[in-house]
């Protein structure tokens, strides 16, 4: 079975580099299917270049904080890692 490409999106891609509101350095793209965190500034512009590159996407830095997708707060004690 073949499954047809996606379709190439109307504007290009852009890669976000900032923090949030708590400090941590977030990697995101403009189409929200990317996101990373990391432990440096350096680190994240690092990983961004190498996104870009592979997407055609532009790099930015964030002037305002953030908001990241996926949540950093630790679980509570009724929530459970998947198996």
């Amino acid at each position: 079975m073949s499954r047809e490409p996606d379709p190439e999106p109307d504007e290009p891609a852009t890669i976000h580099v900032g923090q949030d509101a708590a400090g941590h350095w977030l990697v995101q793209d403009s189409g929200h299917r990317l996101e990373g965190r990391f432990v440096s500034r350096d680190a994240a512009i690092g990983y961004a270049r190498g996104e870009c590159q592979m997407l055609h996407a532009t790099l930015c830095m964030a002037t305002a904080p953030l908001v990241p997708c996926v949540s950093f707060a630790p679980l509570t004690d009724g929530e459970r890692v998947a198996a």
